[in-house]
Protein backbone atom coordinates (compact mmCIF):
# COMPACT_ATOMS: atom_id res chain seq x y z
CA UNK A 1 0.00 0.00 0.00
CA UNK A 2 1.43 3.37 -1.02
CA UNK A 3 0.67 6.26 1.31
CA UNK A 4 1.90 9.18 -0.77
CA UNK A 5 0.74 10.37 -4.17
CA UNK A 6 3.96 12.08 -5.19
CA UNK A 7 7.36 10.49 -5.08
CA UNK A 8 9.76 11.46 -2.31
CA UNK A 9 13.47 12.02 -2.61
CA UNK A 10 15.78 10.33 -0.14
CA UNK A 11 16.27 13.67 1.68
CA UNK A 12 12.50 14.12 1.98
CA UNK A 13 12.16 10.56 3.28
CA UNK A 14 14.79 11.13 5.98
CA UNK A 15 12.85 14.17 7.18
CA UNK A 16 9.36 12.70 6.73
CA UNK A 17 7.11 12.76 9.79
CA UNK A 18 3.40 12.12 9.57
CA UNK A 19 2.88 12.63 13.30
CA UNK A 20 2.43 8.92 13.99
CA UNK A 21 4.82 6.20 15.11
CA UNK A 22 4.37 4.37 11.79
CA UNK A 23 7.68 3.31 10.22
CA UNK A 24 8.16 3.29 6.47
CA UNK A 25 10.50 1.95 3.85
CA UNK A 26 11.08 4.14 0.83
CA UNK A 27 10.63 2.10 -2.34
CA UNK A 28 11.21 3.83 -5.67
CA UNK A 29 10.17 7.13 -4.08
CA UNK A 30 7.00 5.76 -2.44
CA UNK A 31 6.45 5.37 1.30
CA UNK A 32 5.57 1.79 2.19
CA UNK A 33 4.34 1.18 5.77
CA UNK A 34 6.18 -1.51 7.71
CA UNK A 35 3.79 -3.78 9.56
CA UNK A 36 4.62 -5.19 12.98
CA UNK A 37 4.39 -8.76 11.74
CA UNK A 38 2.98 -11.69 13.66
CA UNK A 39 4.10 -12.77 17.09
CA UNK A 40 6.00 -15.64 15.48
CA UNK A 41 7.77 -13.18 13.16
CA UNK A 42 8.87 -11.19 16.22
CA UNK A 43 9.94 -14.32 18.10
CA UNK A 44 12.05 -15.55 15.15
CA UNK A 45 13.64 -12.10 14.76
CA UNK A 46 14.49 -11.94 18.48
CA UNK A 47 15.91 -15.48 18.46
CA UNK A 48 18.19 -14.83 15.46
CA UNK A 49 19.33 -11.42 16.71
CA UNK A 50 20.09 -12.80 20.20
CA UNK A 51 21.95 -15.75 18.65
CA UNK A 52 24.04 -13.46 16.44
CA UNK A 53 24.87 -11.24 19.43
CA UNK A 54 25.96 -14.28 21.44
CA UNK A 55 28.15 -15.54 18.55
CA UNK A 56 29.71 -12.10 18.13
CA UNK A 57 30.44 -11.89 21.87
CA UNK A 58 31.76 -15.47 22.10
CA UNK A 59 34.08 -15.00 19.11
CA UNK A 60 35.10 -11.50 20.24
CA UNK A 61 34.26 -10.05 16.82
CA UNK A 62 34.22 -6.25 16.26
CA UNK A 63 30.59 -6.43 15.06
CA UNK A 64 27.07 -5.84 16.31
CA UNK A 65 23.63 -7.15 15.38
CA UNK A 66 20.59 -4.87 15.36
CA UNK A 67 16.94 -5.61 14.71
CA UNK A 68 14.79 -3.17 12.71
CA UNK A 69 17.07 -0.22 13.58
CA UNK A 70 19.11 0.35 10.44
CA UNK A 71 18.11 1.40 6.95
CA UNK A 72 20.02 0.36 3.85
CA UNK A 73 19.79 2.78 0.95
CA UNK A 74 19.66 1.69 -2.66
CA UNK A 75 18.30 3.20 -5.83
CA UNK A 76 16.01 1.93 -8.57
CA UNK A 77 15.47 5.06 -10.64
CA UNK A 78 13.94 6.64 -7.55
CA UNK A 79 15.45 6.37 -4.12
CA UNK A 80 14.86 3.27 -2.03
CA UNK A 81 15.69 2.62 1.61
CA UNK A 82 15.00 -0.79 3.11
CA UNK A 83 14.90 -1.66 6.81
CA UNK A 84 15.99 -5.30 7.19
CA UNK A 85 14.60 -7.34 10.07
CA UNK A 86 18.19 -7.86 11.27
CA UNK A 87 21.43 -6.18 10.22
CA UNK A 88 24.93 -7.33 11.21
CA UNK A 89 27.56 -4.63 10.77
CA UNK A 90 30.93 -3.58 12.15
CA UNK A 91 31.04 -1.69 15.45
CA UNK A 92 32.87 1.10 13.63
CA UNK A 93 30.01 1.46 11.15
CA UNK A 94 27.39 1.31 13.92
CA UNK A 95 29.25 4.03 15.86
CA UNK A 96 29.36 6.19 12.71
CA UNK A 97 25.54 6.23 12.76
CA UNK A 98 25.39 7.58 16.34
CA UNK A 99 24.77 11.22 15.44
CA UNK A 100 22.87 10.88 12.19
CA UNK A 101 19.99 8.99 10.66
CA UNK A 102 20.71 5.26 11.00
CA UNK A 103 20.81 4.60 7.26
CA UNK A 104 23.76 3.06 5.49
CA UNK A 105 24.18 5.23 2.40
CA UNK A 106 25.17 4.23 -1.14
CA UNK A 107 28.77 5.47 -0.76
CA UNK A 108 29.34 3.50 2.48
CA UNK A 109 30.48 -0.06 3.02
CA UNK A 110 27.56 -2.49 3.05
CA UNK A 111 26.56 -4.35 6.20
CA UNK A 112 28.06 -7.82 6.65
CA UNK A 113 24.74 -9.65 6.68
CA UNK A 114 21.01 -8.86 6.53
CA UNK A 115 18.03 -11.02 7.43
CA UNK A 116 14.45 -10.78 6.21
CA UNK A 117 11.69 -12.88 7.76
CA UNK A 118 9.02 -13.72 5.21
CA UNK A 119 5.35 -13.05 5.82
CA UNK A 120 2.38 -13.34 3.46
CA UNK A 121 2.62 -9.63 2.65
CA UNK A 122 6.41 -9.60 2.03
CA UNK A 123 7.21 -12.89 0.30
CA UNK A 124 7.51 -11.47 -3.22
CA UNK A 125 9.54 -8.50 -2.01
CA UNK A 126 11.87 -10.65 0.13
CA UNK A 127 12.53 -13.23 -2.61
CA UNK A 128 12.69 -10.87 -5.59
CA UNK A 129 13.14 -7.13 -4.97
CA UNK A 130 15.34 -7.32 -1.89
CA UNK A 131 17.26 -10.27 -3.35
CA UNK A 132 18.26 -8.08 -6.30
CA UNK A 133 18.77 -4.86 -4.33
CA UNK A 134 20.95 -6.43 -1.64
CA UNK A 135 23.13 -8.08 -4.31
CA UNK A 136 23.59 -4.76 -6.14
CA UNK A 137 24.58 -3.20 -2.81
CA UNK A 138 27.26 -5.91 -2.38
CA UNK A 139 25.86 -7.19 0.92
CA UNK A 140 27.93 -10.37 1.31
CA UNK A 141 25.22 -12.50 2.94
CA UNK A 142 21.42 -12.33 2.92
CA UNK A 143 19.18 -14.70 4.89
CA UNK A 144 15.58 -15.27 3.81
CA UNK A 145 13.91 -16.92 6.79
CA UNK A 146 10.62 -18.33 5.56
CA UNK A 147 8.22 -19.77 8.15
CA UNK A 148 5.56 -20.12 5.41
CA UNK A 149 7.67 -22.73 3.56
CA UNK A 150 9.60 -23.92 6.65
CA UNK A 151 12.96 -23.09 5.13
CA UNK A 152 15.94 -20.79 5.48
CA UNK A 153 17.68 -19.58 2.32
CA UNK A 154 21.24 -18.35 2.66
CA UNK A 155 22.27 -16.07 -0.20
CA UNK A 156 26.02 -15.63 -0.60
CA UNK A 157 27.44 -12.96 -2.88
CA UNK A 158 29.70 -14.39 -5.59
CA UNK A 159 30.94 -12.04 -8.34
CA UNK A 160 28.06 -9.62 -7.83
CA UNK A 161 25.26 -12.22 -7.77
CA UNK A 162 23.79 -14.35 -5.02
CA UNK A 163 24.32 -18.09 -4.89
CA UNK A 164 21.61 -19.68 -2.76
CA UNK A 165 21.47 -22.65 -0.44
CA UNK A 166 18.15 -23.75 1.05
CA UNK A 167 18.04 -25.43 4.47
CA UNK A 168 15.09 -27.35 5.91
CA UNK A 169 14.35 -29.45 8.97
CA UNK A 170 17.41 -30.48 10.95
CA UNK A 171 19.90 -29.46 8.25
CA UNK A 172 22.69 -27.34 9.75
CA UNK A 173 22.72 -23.82 8.31
CA UNK A 174 26.00 -22.94 6.59
CA UNK A 175 26.85 -19.24 6.96
CA UNK A 176 30.03 -17.68 5.55
CA UNK A 177 29.74 -14.82 8.05
CA UNK A 178 29.26 -17.17 11.01
CA UNK A 179 31.05 -20.38 9.89
CA UNK A 180 30.91 -21.97 13.35
CA UNK A 181 27.15 -21.56 13.63
CA UNK A 182 25.42 -24.59 15.11
CA UNK A 183 21.83 -23.95 14.07
CA UNK A 184 19.36 -26.02 12.12
CA UNK A 185 16.60 -24.56 9.98
CA UNK A 186 14.05 -25.88 12.49
CA UNK A 187 15.83 -24.08 15.34
CA UNK A 188 15.77 -20.76 13.45
CA UNK A 189 12.10 -21.25 12.56
CA UNK A 190 11.35 -22.14 16.21
CA UNK A 191 10.13 -25.58 15.19
CA UNK A 192 12.36 -27.51 17.63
Amino acid sequence: MTTTTQKLTFAEYKNYNDGTNQRYELVAGDLIPISLGTGKHGAISKFINDYFKAEIRQRNLPWTSKDMRIGVRSTRGWDTSRIPDITVLSLEQWESLANREAIIDLNEAPPLLVVEIVSESTKTTDYRSKFSEYAVLNIPEYWIVDPLQSQVTICTLVEGLYDTAVFRGEERIISPTFPQLELSANAVLLLD
